[in-house]
This record gives structure tokens, sequence and C-alpha cells, in this order.
């Protein structure tokens, strides 16, 4: 301990966290310390060594503060809330990269490292099983090609005699050769097994669906029945539902527009195409037959993605560049999110259709089908429309209230689904889901120009401002602010 430590210590001003390391930090815990500065601490107490077998991969410590590290010599070290474990092994190997005075083992190197047999004699085991390693490979197929899978087998191929793992190498390489179809090897990972069967999916997505199942059933559902509207308030509300939902997408045209398009036939001269989008929309929400179709009525999943296309032609009719009722050929794009690849639409779709079914609530089924439509993007247009009219074809065949997302709370669906999409928390978007279905169900829309009145006294119709929020209709017994 140098003579400014020992000092600083006397004074009160620095403590001893472990053999040779010290801290200024008086207050916090000293696991919380040593995990905040985490790579920074192990590069002081081990130094020279290499971040290696899960560890590199994971890099996190293991669940029991594990942290593997290849050494020219075996070794634990025991730190507050974290255990170095050294294991001895090649030093730096070409791939390797410097972090601090540390190096990190590449991916092929770790992933060799992970597949050689070990033991958990004490704590967790230094490798992972191999379901795992599938999934990881299937994961870096997703995102980076059969390029990326081709890459790391190369380096692992140059790797395995420096490494001593000519044994791994070759499971490494099996599974490899299954995930790109070139080799047949048992696989235990459902997302790889998937893959080499030929219909492969987005195992993010597979999570992003898990999730929302598991908070749709902790969600307790508030009935709002619609046993049998009448023809004029179906008619009503099938065409406020085409209006808003075109006017998410961009498609705006006032309502009296919009009524004229639907209800007399006026398409314009100017804008044809949109104005059959607003009539292809109201032709699916607007009939009982289609709409009167759940998730759960179909015989199977082909039956189910007939329908989705069938539907998708019915709104895009008029715009053959957009290739209705076809899937996607090219990504698409929305912002900072990358939809599902055009190689894993129908097995994703497959993915989300089984936890739909599971759902046994009418609005539960909704919203997962809406966000596996939204989530999958499965066409190059119209993609917004079809999820919401599937979510109301689930409401409607239940015989509950469909949901309106009108103008103003535009914005607060949208986040919705972008919180779910990219941070993984469902609640926001059920509670959207939630409140503008009790918002449809609190108007009557048995007559046209009463409904119209109530959407404008309640902002329905405004642009999404900061300032404007959407009002509960009066409801006797009901909160009627948001």
């Amino acid at each position: 301990m140098s003579r400014d430590v020992s000092a600083a210590v006397a004074a009160g001003k620095a403590r001893k966290l472990a053999a040779r390391l010290y801290t200024s930090n008086m207050v916090d815990a000293p696991d919380a310390i040593i995990r905040r500065n985490l790579w920074r601490v192990v590069s002081l107490v081990a130094p020279g060594t290499v971040i290696s077998h899960r560890t590199a991969i994971e890099m996190k410590p293991a669940g029991d503060g594990s942290v593997f590290l290849t050494a020219g010599y075996d070794r634990r070290v025991e730190l507050p809330g974290l255990r170095l474990r050294l294991v001895q092994g090649p030093g730096a190997v070409e791939g390797d990269t410097q972090l601090f005075d540390l190096h990190l083992a590449s991916r092929p190197r770790a992933l060799l490292e992970v597949l050689k047999p070990s033991r958990a004699r004490e704590g967790v085991a230094r490798g992972l099983p191999r379901a795992q390693v599938e999934e990881l490979l299937a994961r870096d197929l997703v995102a980076g090609g059969e390029a990326k899978l081709n890459t790391i087998r190369d380096q692992a191929r140059t790797l395995a005699s420096v490494l001593d793992a000519d044994e791994p190498f070759e499971t490494l390489n099996g599974i490899i050769g299954a995930l790109l179809g070139t080799r047949k090897t048992a696989l235990a990972a459902p997302v790889a097994i998937a893959r080499a069967a030929g219909e492969p999916y987005d195992p993010l997505r597979l999570e992003r669906f898990q999730t929302l199942l598991a908070a749709l059933r902790a969600h307790s559902v508030v009935p709002r029945p619609d046993a049998r509207s009448s023809d004029a308030e179906f008619s009503n509300l099938a065409f406020f539902d085409a209006y808003f939902s075109n006017f998410i997408e961009g498609t705006r045209f006032t309502v009296g527009e919009a009524h004229e398009i639907v209800f007399d036939g006026k398409i314009p001269e100017s804008r044809p195409e949109d104005a059959n989008d607003v009539l292809g929309t109201y032709r699916l929400v607007g009939s009982r037959a289609l709409m009167g179709r759940s998730v759960s009525h179909f015989s199977d999943f082909d039956a189910f993605i007939d329908a989705l296309r069938d539907a998708h032609a019915e709104i895009l009719s008029a715009r053959p560049d957009k290739r209705p009722g076809q899937f996607k050929k090219v990504g698409n794009v929305a912002g900072d999110t990358t939809f599902v690849e055009p190689d894993l639409v129908r097995g994703t779709l497959r993915q989300g259709f089984d936890i739909a079914r599971s759902l046994g609530e009418p609005f539960h089924r909704s919203a997962a089908m809406m966000f596996l439509l939204s989530e999958v993007h499965p066409f190059d247009d119209g993609n917004g429309r079809i999820a919401r009219a599937f979510m109301n074809a689930e409401l409607i065949s239940g015989q509950q209230r469909r949901i309106l997302i009108p103008i103003v709370y535009r914005n607060d669906y949208l986040t919705g689904l972008r919180v779910l999409t990219r941070q993984g928390h469902p609640v926001p978007l059920i509670q959207v889901l939630d409140f503008a279905q009790k918002y449809t169900a609190a108007i009557d829309f048995a007559d046209y120009d009463r409904a119209l009145a109530t959407l404008r006294a309640t902002n329905a119709l405004e642009e999404p401002r900061s300032d404007v929020k959407l009002r509960m209709p009066q409801i006797p017994h009901e909160d009627v602010e948001v």
C-alpha cells in the first residue's frame, strides 16, 4: 500500500475493499462499488488475464457472482459480491480485444470454450448448455445472416488447435451446419429446430410476445359487451374505425370527405388511391362476417394465413404496387425500429398465432393479435391497418365493443407499442388499449350525427398536442377525466 493510500485510510478518507483494493467512497456497500466498476476492478486484481468462457458471452457475473478468466494458472479470488475464477489456459490469441489491462475473448473463442465439457464443482459451470449455444447462434444468424455464422466457423476452425478444442469445434460446426441447412445435426433449442426445419422465427420477437402473454394473463379484463349492435351502429362504428385507422397511417381526409367516400362512393380525382384505402379498410372492418372471426376459430395456421392475406388484399386492392395479399420480400423500417426480416415472417407469425390462441379473453387475444401483426409487419404496406382490424375482429367475435384509436390518441397508442418493442414493457400498451375500449364503449354510435358530436366534444378529432387530451364522455357513476 502506498504512503498516500495509507495516509488516506488513516485519515478516514479511504477504506479497504480487498487485498490491494481501496476506495474513497465511504458510503456505498463494497459489493455495490465493485459491481459498478466491474471491469476496472477485475483489471486491477487480475491484470493480463482473458475474460473467457461464459463470461465473455454474457459480459456480466454469473448468478453466484462468478467471473471466468483465463490465465497461466488456476486461482480463485473472493471479492465482496464477486468471485474471480481463473482457469489455466492460453493467453490472448488472434481475435481477442483489449479491455483495460485485460483481454476479451472473441466470440468464436468463447463459443469453443463454453462447448468444452465442464462441471460445477462449486458454483456455476464455466460452460453453457448446448441448447443455449444453439440459441445464441440462431440469434447471430438473424442479426448478421449466413455470412456471420460462416465467419464464426472459419475463425473457430483456426483457433481449435490453439485452444485444444477440436471436439468443441466439431460440435460448433454441426450446429452451424444444421442452422444453415447444410448438415443434418440433432438440435435442442426450439429456435434452432425451427430454423433447421425451414420455418425460422425471430427469437427477440418471441421474447416480446411471451412478455406480453404474461402481462395479459395478469390483467383483469373489464367486460364491455356489445352483443348485437344494430346495423346502423355497426356501420357507424366501422366507418370511424376505418377513418381513424387510416389517419394514423397518414391518410388524411376530413370526416365529411371520408363519409362521402364510404357511403356515397365519391372518390376525389386528385387522391383516388388514398380514398380507396379508406374504402377498402371499411369493407373489411364493416363486414360482420369477416370481423366475426377469431384466431381461435381458424382450423389451423394455414387458414389464418389465408385470411390474413385476403384481408390485406381487400384493404390495398387499389395499390397493385404494394403487392396486396403478398408477404414482403424486402425488410421494412419505421424510425429506429427494424421489423421482422422477410424470411422470418411466417415462422414468427406461427409463434404469435399459438400464443394468441392460448388466451381465453377476447380483449387479451385482441391485444396479442394487434401487437403480433404490428411487430412482424408482414406486408410492404398496410400493416398497422391490418393489425387493428384483426385486433377488433377478436373483440367483435367475442361480442365485446371494438377499439377505436382516435386522432388525438395516436401518440399514446404508438408510444405503447414502442415501449413494448424497444424496452420490453407491456403494461403501457395494455393500459392504452383498455382506455380506448372504455372510451369507445361510452359512446352511442346508433346515430351518426350524435356520435360525431360526441367525438368532437371529447377531442377525438384533434391533432395530438401536449395540451389536448382525449376526454371520457360523460357516463353516470364513472370518472369523466383521464
